[in-house]
């Protein structure tokens, strides 16, 4: 299961600098990590250390987006809480289909959408609270986001 802990944390990793300094060559065989790659960078692997982007050309692992490289390290490396804000509003249905081939948790610093991917199934740990559906997930990860929930300094709502 995806769980997700908004806000500051401590002793989090960086996706694409753990990626840089951990990537296994062996890791763009598999079928899933071939498929986030497609589906959110809209790149192929070609064999070895080649991909072909559509916008770059030719590259290497290297030069994968943040946003992917942070997945895949997410994929790969389950019991480290790697920092999901790299990764952007297109990762948010791998995300949740990682969550549903492996335990995870990871930190979110913004909320990212996840309007039209339901039926999903995610922890936010914040509150504990396992979410279903859209739009329980969107008002506590604003709960969340912001503590004061809409209240000004005099107590009183936006």
């Amino acid at each position: 299961m995806l769980h997700i802990r908004f806000g500051d944390m401590d002793q989090v990793a960086y996706g694409p600098r753990w990626f840089k300094y951990n990537y296994d060559i062996s890791w763009f065989q598999d079928p899933f990590v071939r498929k986030m790659i497609e589906e959110v960078d809209k790149t192929r692997y070609i064999d070895g250390y080649i991909f072909e982007s559509p916008v770059l050309g030719p590259i290497p692992p290297e030069k994968l987006s943040g946003g992917v490289k942070t997945l895949i390290m997410i994929y790969e490396m389950p019991d480290k809480v790697f920092d999901a804000t790299s990764c952007g509003a297109n990762c948010a249905h791998m995300l949740l289909e990682i969550g549903k081939r492996k335990d995870v948790t990871v930190n979110l610093r913004y909320f990212m959408p996840m309007k039209g991917l339901e039926p999903f199934e995610l922890t936010i740990d914040n509150t504990g609270m396992i979410v279903r559906n859209n739009r329980d997930y969107t008002l506590c990860a604003l709960d969340c986001l912001d503590p004061a929930g809409g209240k000004t300094e005099e107590g009183e709502g936006r």
